[in-house]
């Protein structure tokens, strides 16, 4: 998948589907097109990248919340291999392992305070990633300073209301990731 095919499918449908297992059917019926693997397991991720596909979906797996997944460039090589479209993480490192194994990045920052904010222009510099997800998403000043960026940005975290939705993508960022499934209808 290309950076262009994803930006395409968010454009058209900006809200993605954060989800766990149990959750994991609630998705596949939904019209998100997008999913975020939270707590892919290793004995089961091959199957639920084939029911995404089939479903049309894209799936990003969460590698640092992975069970039974290395978190290193094995780990990487692994998912890639199972036909994942792409990684979500908080780890540089990571994120280069994943690019390098043809996989779409979404690097995970937490905004916390002015320092921290700092801290992910320098990450950026270095790893690099094709998303950025800004969490908690409900931040209006920080959605803005980084989407002016190069990266695009994606809003993540405490995002539950349409008017959540609404002002992140308004603030710039080009979607919205959330497990209420109520909005994944949006």
């Amino acid at each position: 998948m290309q950076v262009s095919e994803l930006s395409d499918r968010l454009e058209s449908c900006p809200v993605i589907a954060a989800i766990r297992d149990s959750k994991w059917q609630a998705a596949l019926a939904s019209p998100a097109e997008v999913l975020f693997y939270l707590e892919p397991h290793l004995s089961t991720i091959a199957e639920r990248v084939t029911q995404a596909h089939k479903a049309e979906k894209r799936i990003f797996v969460h590698l640092d919340m992975a069970e039974g997944i290395g978190k290193d460039k094995e780990g990487v090589q692994y998912l890639a291999q199972t036909g994942v479209d792409g990684i979500i993480s908080t780890r540089a490192q990571i994120i280069r392992f994943a690019k390098d194994a043809g996989l779409l990045t979404v690097q995970r920052f937490f905004a916390l305070d002015s320092q921290g904010l700092d801290s992910i222009q320098e990450m950026l510099k270095s790893s690099h990633p094709h998303f950025m997800e800004i969490m908690p998403g409900v931040i209006p000043k920080v959605l803005q300073r980084f989407a002016a960026g190069q990266t695009p940005v994606i809003a993540g975290g405490l995002i539950e209301t349409k008017a959540e939705i609404t002002g992140a993508l308004g603030g710039g960022a080009i979607a919205v990731s959330t497990g209420c499934e109520a909005l994944w209808y949006l």
